[in-house]
């Protein structure tokens, strides 16, 4: 009888088990960069870096310094955010330290977005050290500043003319480029096997683009289709090949891209971005 409850706490925790499990493969789905100061989270669209500030070893406990300590944390956790910043590629040719170098107004812009990055976790450790993560977005005021000049807002889009005999409408795109070695960007094209453009710049609103990027990012096939950001009826294409020296403009086959043509209802999720891009 005395084993009773020691039973019971066991069979409890054999059963959150696989929950924890879940949770955490689930995670392992976001499509992560990491990079010498910090990582870029391509599913989130979010860049982060750690920070450390040491106690004076004179002050040390002082309320005062530890302020300072912590206050130095972020300070470096901000510089490193910078330095990942740059790296993030707009396109297959352009990465935002090169988009911004000969220009100071974006530079002083950038680094006032850096600034607002928020701290997600503090640690105090024993020996003085303080250690920030801090988080910034480049979604919204952060992809204004940089994505293409050529992505318009809704009015602006030209029209797909859609294909004759064909009534299928879809709720989104899914492009499985895994086996590619496709890169994420911020500006992502899809091109059919002749060269033209199925989804990029042109397709979509700059409205969406700008709010939640011009697709999503996923390891997962299988999340990838049930992504709410496609969810419904989402057409799923395979990647042929890479083209460009950036190695992230995807090619489909013709046929996809005929199915992707095939209803002007199919215009109205691209201009939302509703578009998931499956990657390694």
């Amino acid at each position: 009888m005395k084993n009773k409850p020691i039973f019971a706490l066991a069979l409890v925790f054999l059963l959150i088990i696989p929950v924890i499990v879940y949770g955490d493969e689930y995670q392992d789905q976001d499509v992560i960069e990491k990079k010498a100061k910090g990582c870029i989270n391509w599913s989130k669209g979010t860049v982060q870096a750690k920070g450390i500030g040491t106690l004076s070893k004179k002050l040390h406990g002082d309320v005062n310094d530890s302020s300072a300590a912590l206050e130095d944390a972020k300070l470096d956790a901000r510089l490193k955010i910078f330095e990942v910043v740059k790296g993030i590629r707009i396109d297959g040719t352009t990465v935002v330290g090169d988009y911004a170098a000969e220009n100071n107004v974006i530079i002083s812009k950038i680094e006032g977005i850096v600034k607002n990055a928020e701290v997600v976790k503090k640690e105090y450790f024993s020996d003085g050290t303080v250690e920030v993560t801090m988080e910034m977005n480049f979604k919204g005021g952060f992809a204004q500043l940089v994505l293409p000049r050529e992505i318009r807002p809704l009015e602006s889009i030209k029209p797909m003319a859609p294909v004759k005999n064909s009534s299928s409408v879809f709720t989104g795109l899914v492009v499985d480029a895994r086996g590619l070695g496709s890169k994420p960007v911020m500006s992502p094209k899809i091109l059919d096997e002749t060269g033209q453009e199925v989804y990029g710049s042109a397709f979509v609103s700059r409205e969406y683009a700008v709010q939640q990027g011009m697709s999503g990012y996923s390891k997962d096939l299988t999340a990838a289709k049930n992504n709410q950001r496609v969810a419904g009826n989402p057409l799923t294409v395979k990647g042929l090949r890479i083209e460009g020296n950036g190695h992230s403009d995807i090619v489909i086959s013709n046929a996809d891209a005929s199915r992707l043509r095939s209803a002007s209802e199919n215009l109205s999720f691209m201009r939302k971005c509703r578009v998931v891009i499956v990657v390694e």
